[in-house]
């Protein structure tokens, strides 16, 4: 309970005691509007309500549709069209037949297809963005954003392919593609179109949790230019036979968690198959000696951006015990600013969609795993520093809200939770106080392997002591870290990562090869090599 001092002075506090309008969905901005727009942009790819497989560069209404709901209303969209394990075996052997006319394809022609195709993603971009809102709960602002960066990212490698394939020839087969759904467009896209541009054919498994339509339309504008993609759909039990194991496959790229990771590694490395394996890692923030509470508290809001539901989120805060009380002066504000709700709810039909840091987690389910965590962390210890309400958020009246999870933070979470030492994936923040700088680096490192790093300190030299100790393949200095465009370098280190490193020209060298003694940058099963 705020005390009255701290309710006069609180601009979010008072704004809470004003009564909120009653929200509606934005006009043109409901599922079946989507629905239908993705019907006329490309009616070769959907049939009635389902949207097809798209394999031997032709579509196909194969697959048995899974339901499927948006995490941000309960509304019924479209699911995806699961493949047995046969019919993915006949499309990984036809993208093998593209692939062996495509690699022949001369650059330039290559380099304007995928241009085209470019060129079509950008007349649907408005449209990409809502089916992301709708499939995968991103505000508006984040779903463009994540449909321009696949899109400015490409072009960039358009611009730069010559130089990057010089001395270099492609795979001998297609590069599979399994993915999370928290990035359709610019990570899975965005790759697939490089992939192509490279001189592969491409397939691409359509992520079980939500980004089939957003997917199937991308696919269909970059089939009708002639490249060469295929899109299934299907269990990984029933299509990890072909995807990964099958001795067409070129390269084999992933993007997921651990458990799954660890599985597909343990396959390719069997088969000596090329391969890029992006997985979780506690990503954490450190501070240690540091006074400039003023500049961190709008960088501590951005951390909650998509709920922290992204391979580059810190959910996990080291902090140098005697700085623990600033720490919290300059947390809380940002932490309590968090706006979060329906991303398509606005108080009049003429507002602009509203400027959210969140909606919706992915699905009720996991919504409910992390509330379930929470409370049990608390029993078991956690001391709740936060805890958001659903009272914050903007949602449609009687709407349903089982997906989304107001931000929480917790203190010194106990070893046996799994927030102690895994990522959420929600927007849950651990927070740990350490007292010495051997303390600071071990509780950093505490997940084996990260992605990226942030460490706050004052004294530039301290900084660079201590930054090369921790297990992540970026480190920020006083600033969060992010996967990076164009020529900026990605991987990670310990169990974060498997295989090649990509980014700028690592990304072409990943999915081409070389002379016969070249060793690519990245953690193998025989080496380390770092860029």
């Amino acid at each position: 309970m705020a005390t009255t001092a701290e309710s006069s002075s609180n601009p979010s506090w008072n704004a809470r005691t004003t009564p909120a309008p009653t929200l509606l969905l934005k006009p043109g901005t409901s599922w079946q509007d989507a629905w239908q727009r993705s019907l006329a942009a490309a009616p070769e790819a959907f049939r009635d309500d389902q949207a097809l497989n798209l394999w031997a560069a032709a579509w196909h209404p194969d697959g048995d549709p899974l339901p499927a709901t948006s995490p941000v209303d309960g509304t019924p969209i479209a699911g995806p069209p699961r493949l047995d394990a046969d019919a993915a075996l006949h499309a990984v052997r036809a993208s093998l037949d593209q692939h062996r006319a495509w690699r022949h394809v001369p650059l330039t022609e290559r380099k304007a297809r995928i241009s085209a195709t470019l060129d079509a993603l950008t007349e649907h971009r408005e449209l990409l963005a809502l089916l992301l809102v709708w499939e995968i709960g991103k505000p508006w602002k984040l779903a463009q954003a994540d449909v321009d960066r696949a899109i400015d990212g490409v072009r960039w490698y358009v611009s730069e392919i010559d130089r990057m394939l010089a001395d270099r020839t492609p795979l001998p087969g297609p590069v599979s593609n399994i993915a999370s759904w928290n990035y359709p467009m610019s990570v899975l896209i965005h790759a697939m179109l490089v992939q192509a541009l490279a001189g592969n054919a491409v397939i691409a498994k359509t992520p079980t949790d939500g980004g089939l339509v957003c997917l199937t339309l991308a696919c269909a504008l970059a089939a009708r230019e002639g490249v060469p993609a295929t899109l299934v759909s299907g269990s990984g039990k029933e299509l990890s036979p072909s995807l990964v194991r099958s001795p067409e496959i070129g390269c084999v790229s992933f993007v997921g968690g651990r458990d799954t990771g660890a599985r597909v590694a343990t396959a390719v490395a069997d088969l000596g198959k090329r391969h890029i394996l992006e997985q979780e890692g506690l990503n954490t923030w450190g501070i240690w000696n540091y006074t400039d509470w003023q500049s961190l508290t709008p960088l501590l809001r951005k951390t909650f951006d998509y709920a922290k539901q992204r391979c580059t989120a810190y959910p996990r805060f080291v902090v140098q015990r005697e700085a623990f009380a600033d720490f919290l002066a300059a947390y809380l504000p940002a932490v309590r600013s968090v706006r979060f709700g329906h991303p398509l709810a606005v108080a009049d039909p003429a507002d602009p969609l509203p400027e959210l840091d969140f909606g919706p987690l992915i699905n009720a389910a996991k919504a409910k795993e992390l509330a379930d965590l929470t409370t049990e962390a608390i029993s078991r210890g956690a001391v709740p520093l936060h805890r958001g309400s659903l009272a914050d958020g903007r949602f449609l009246p009687s709407q349903d809200t089982s997906a989304y999870l107001p931000p929480t933070t917790l203190l010194a979470p106990p070893s046996s939770s799994p927030l102690h030492h895994a990522e959420p994936f929600g927007p849950i923040d651990t927070l740990v106080l350490v007292d010495t700088e051997a303390e600071l680096l071990a509780a950093m490192n505490a997940s084996n392997g990260a992605l990226v790093a942030s460490l706050s300190c004052d004294d530039k030299e301290s900084y660079d002591r201590l930054a090369p100790q921790i297990r992540a393949f970026k480190v920020g200095h006083g600033k969060p870290r992010s996967r990076g465009d164009r020529d900026e370098l990605f991987g990670g280190f310990g169990n974060s990562w498997s295989g090649a490193f990509v980014g700028g020209e690592l990304l072409v060298r990943a999915v081409t090869e070389g002379p016969a003694s070249e060793r690519l940058p990245g953690n193998f099963p025989d080496y380390h090599l770092m860029p």
